[in-house]
């Protein structure tokens, strides 16, 4: 499983990229597209321009972690639209089911909103 906590945050590079980047590579794009740390502990999906790839970028606490799959049929949900975002915001469940296969991911929203600390008070007027 990537990652060990269930409350990581989970970025999604929405434009293709050459998947022979490795480490150095893909860290670069955190860091100047993404405006993120690569050594926040966030994970960071990133898909070959055919969807038939994918690579997760994860930093443990002790090094950089590279997750590879490819599909052996079909393709990863289009995580790239008409819009110019860069990135997209998953949640562990979406990445999951993304990284299966899923073609709802990207497309519709799977899960509310994370709460806050401010949707929790009660009573506060």
């Amino acid at each position: 499983m990537i990652g060990a906590h269930g409350r990581v945050p989970v970025f999604a590079y929405r434009r293709p990229v050459d998947l022979r980047k490795g480490f150095e590579g893909l860290s670069a794009l955190v860091r100047e597209a993404l405006a993120q740390d690569p050594l926040s502990g966030a994970l960071y999906l990133f898909t070959n321009r055919r969807r038939t790839t994918a690579k997760v970028l994860h930093f443990d606490g002790s090094g950089l972690g590279l997750y590879i799959k490819r599909l052996a049929r079909g393709r990863f949900a289009a995580l790239w639209g008409d819009d110019c975002t860069t990135s997209l915001s998953l949640t562990r469940s979406e990445l999951e089911l993304f990284l299966q296969g899923s073609l709802l991911v990207g497309k519709v929203p799977l899960a509310p909103a994370p709460m806050s600390e401010k949707d929790l008070v009660i009573g506060a007027r």
